[in-house]
């Protein structure tokens, strides 16, 4: 069974908005370095920081995994195709979960959960998910979707809604609007 058209255009979303950063339609280390600078500067973490530094560590660990899972070409990038083959994988057993995508979603808990409260709230997560370009009124609306009443969603919450983010073809499923879309 192939991906469906609903997960491939959450999946083509992300790769979008999140990871191809230069739009060069795919990923390599550029997008990352781009990333880390756009993450340090909402944050203020000039360079030279502890922050900056853990931000920028934990970036490239996740550069390097995703390069060594999903690059089957070798080429030092990731196509649309490599990706959408990756998480499909990863859709059909979640258990298979790999080291850099649990760092992944852990700097974006991290990331998106400033006040360091062990949980994210609609201000919070309205400033990360904008600041990538979003509509802030429509991340206002994923998180609602998201944190289904809830004022904020805990670290174990967000992994669940991290699951379903790439397995569910339900289109109501809270965990699709963990980045700030609210329809695909």
């Amino acid at each position: 069974m192939s991906i469906s058209d609903f997960r491939k255009k959450k999946l083509l979303f992300l790769f979008n908005v999140f990871f191809d950063v230069n739009q060069s339609g795919e990923i390599d280390v550029k997008d990352f370095e781009m990333a880390i600078e756009r993450v340090c500067k909402l944050r203020g973490w000039a360079k030279d920081t502890p922050k900056n530094k853990e931000t920028y560590d934990v970036m490239m660990e996740i550069w390097t995994g995703l390069r060594s899972k999903a690059d089957k070409d070798n080429d030092g990038q990731v196509s649309v195709d490599e990706w959408c083959n990756m998480w499909d994988a990863y859709a059909k057993d979640p258990s298979s979960v790999m080291d850099w995508q649990n760092a992944y979603m852990n700097f974006m808990f991290d990331l998106e959960d400033a006040s360091h409260d062990g949980g994210i709230d609609v201000t919070e997560f309205t400033l990360v998910c904008s600041s990538y370009g979003l509509d802030k009124k429509e991340c206002e609306e994923a998180f609602a979707k998201m944190a289904q009443g809830q004022t904020d969603v805990t670290r174990e919450q967000f992994a669940a809604l991290w699951k379903e983010y790439f397995a569910a073809e339900d289109v109501n499923a809270p965990g699709n609007f963990i980045f700030g879309k609210t329809s695909f």
